[in-house]
């Protein structure tokens, strides 16, 4: 009994500093979200600018793309589709990113995060020392869950304790 609270609550302690380090994380990947927008806001705005030279806006030139008999025409005018609607869509996840408080940013994360951004910014991160707020909540939240989780795991195995008999 006394071995199983004993690796419960290691558990809980590695699991709570994994936690901790989603916070630093998101902020990693917060500075690649902000890089990735850059370069398809400017990559949208060069198409843009090529599709007005032409007479047309964006929508336009990507259903003239899409048209087209060629699949290298109509490949580039999906892919223009996709880039536009990508940005959009971590334009705006950056937008609320910005407007949320520092645990708020984790919800955010977790509901719309990007995939390629997260693996990007997962295979450069370096662990960080929780200093902020969240960091200790995470670390907390992750430790108890960890601990609270292996004594769950683990109740079947406990020995039962008998009663002293009553006179």
């Amino acid at each position: 009994m006394m071995m199983l609270r004993s690796i419960a609550l290691l558990f809980g302690i590695l699991c709570g500093v994994a936690t901790s380090q989603l916070p630093e994380f998101v902020q990693q990947y917060r500075q690649r979200l902000g890089g990735a927008l850059d370069e398809l806001t400017a990559m949208v705005d060069q198409f843009k600018s090529e599709a007005g030279a032409a007479g047309l806006d964006s929508s336009g030139a990507i259903a003239q793309l899409e048209a087209n008999g060629d699949r290298l025409v109509r490949d580039r005018g999906r892919s223009m589709a996709e880039a536009i609607a990508r940005r959009d869509r971590l334009a705006d996840q950056q937008q609320r990113m910005r407007g949320a408080g520092p645990f708020a940013r984790l919800v955010v994360f977790a509901e719309a995060y990007d995939p390629g951004i997260a693996r990007r910014a997962w295979g450069d991160y370096e662990p960080a020392v929780p200093t902020a707020p969240e960091g200790f909540a995470s670390a907390g939240v992750g430790a108890l869950l960890g601990y609270g989780f292996l004594r769950l795991v683990g109740a079947p195995f406990r020995r039962r304790r008998k009663q002293p008999a009553t006179a």
